[in-house]
């Protein structure tokens, strides 16, 4: 079946026909057949090149050889214990030797396991009750940080199923506002267990803090017995061998990490200092625990991933990054397009917007019809990315020089009819 039949037949089974709402898209999303290195196989015969990268985990493109290798050792071992294992230490102990917030680590199942875990021992550490996130941020989807925005005040849920008194707790304002969240601190500190952030906001484009925020967050917290969390899902092992953490010389209380931590495999982990990690279930009455936390295979897949991601390789990789944003960069000026670039190190996305974009608020004004047209032109020229402006985009260091520029060229082609219709 193609996959428009295929679209049609998973609708019977699968709600929406999709595992996860962004890959739904009209008419219909195409069904991958496989992918290897920098690029993926649609069922109906079409290659891409691609920079979605299953949302950030590929940093080392598609079918990976030594993590496929090792995973190919490992599943003759077995695949899940429910009991300990040698690796996970070694996983464990890569982590603490590259993150600079990491004196312990637990092990999850996913990203959202994380910032769930992080927030509910933030408050146990604490023993308060609210926790301060960034509008238009996203932590996950569990029930405390599925907010709509709004300024300074608990906000209703974002879905149906939430009970508004989940979120009576969570508190909410701009980000790189920092009068906004100086005021929200003076009135409530006393309540207030932990700010989360993204150091990069990747869940509504990409969007770096302006110069001195990340040190006024840590700065503030720490003068108000507030624990800083920084979810680095998306940042963690992608911008710096250390994370957003190293890259921009901030250290907080609490790390979140998924995505490349699992090597393409479900995982997370959460960690941080030594005196709250131990208050994590068995050593402590913060209760978290997961059948498959620290399954082997994903472990497995981490160990061989971080091995390969040193200083030669995030030397190269940023290098990739900066010469597709140059080049596209170009594109922009020489179109004379009213539109804005951002990325660093190998993340990018182009906002159909005049404004420079700084949080949520900005972002919600771009032109997502015409971003709609340049995703499905991208898609008609052997690209494929997020199909969502607020996502980000992402190369691993499986993109060549050729992709690199067949991609630029096809960001060209795309700028030009979405920008004109």
């Amino acid at each position: 079946m193609n996959s428009k039949e295929l679209f049609k037949e998973s609708k019977k089974y699968l709600s929406g026909g999709v595992d996860s709402p962004v890959r739904a898209f009209k008419p219909h999303p195409f069904f991958v057949e496989k992918a290897r290195g920098s690029k993926i196989w649609d069922v109906d015969g079409n290659i891409y090149i691609d920079c979605c990268l299953g949302y950030g985990p590929m940093i080392l493109g598609h079918g990976n050889i030594k993590i496929t290798e090792a995973i190919a050792k490992q599943l003759s071992n077995g695949t899940s214990y429910g009991a300990p294992t040698e690796n996970e230490i070694t996983l464990a102990k890569m982590v603490v030797d590259r993150v600079p917030s990491a004196q312990m680590v637990r092990f999850v199942n996913s990203g959202t396991e994380a910032t769930m875990s992080a927030i509910r021992l933030a408050r146990g550490f604490t023993k308060k009750d609210k926790i301060i996130k960034f509008e238009g941020s996203y932590h996950g989807a569990h029930d405390y940080v599925l907010v709509k925005s709004g300024s300074g005040a608990a906000t209703l849920p974002d879905s149906l199923g939430i009970p508004k008194d989940t979120t009576k707790n969570t508190l909410s304002v701009p980000f790189n506002d920092e009068e906004a969240l100086a005021n929200l601190i003076k009135k409530q500190k006393d309540e207030i267990a932990a700010v989360i952030v993204e150091p990069v906001m990747g869940n509504i484009g990409c969007v770096e803090p302006k110069k001195g925020f990340l040190e006024f967050l840590r700065e503030i917290t720490r003068e108000n017995n507030i624990l800083l969390i920084f979810d680095e899902v998306i940042t963690g092992f992608r911008l710096s061998k250390g994370g957003a953490q190293t890259y921009y010389h901030i250290v907080p209380d609490i790390v979140t990490m998924g995505k490349i931590i699992g090597g393409g495999f479900p995982m997370g982990a959460f960690a941080g200092k030594k005196e709250i990690m131990e208050m994590i279930a068995p050593s402590g009455n913060v209760y978290q625990a997961g059948t498959f936390n620290g399954n082997p295979i994903s472990v497995t897949a981490g160990i061989s991933t971080l091995k390969q991601l040193d200083q030669t390789f995030y030397k190269d990789l940023n290098k990739k990054g900066n010469f597709l944003r140059e080049k596209i960069a170009e594109i922009i000026e020489d179109l004379d397009l009213n539109v804005n670039l951002v990325g660093l190190s190998s993340m990018f996305q182009i906002y159909f917007n005049s404004k420079k974009v700084l949080n949520y608020e900005i972002a919600k004004q771009s032109d997502t019809a015409k971003f709609l047209v340049y995703f499905k032109e991208l898609m008609k020229n052997g690209i494929f990315i997020p199909p969502s402006q607020f996502e980000c985009n992402f190369i691993s260091c499986a993109h060549n020089k050729e992709d690199l520029a067949e991609i630029a060229i096809a960001i060209e082609s795309s700028l030009k009819i979405a920008w004109n219709k």
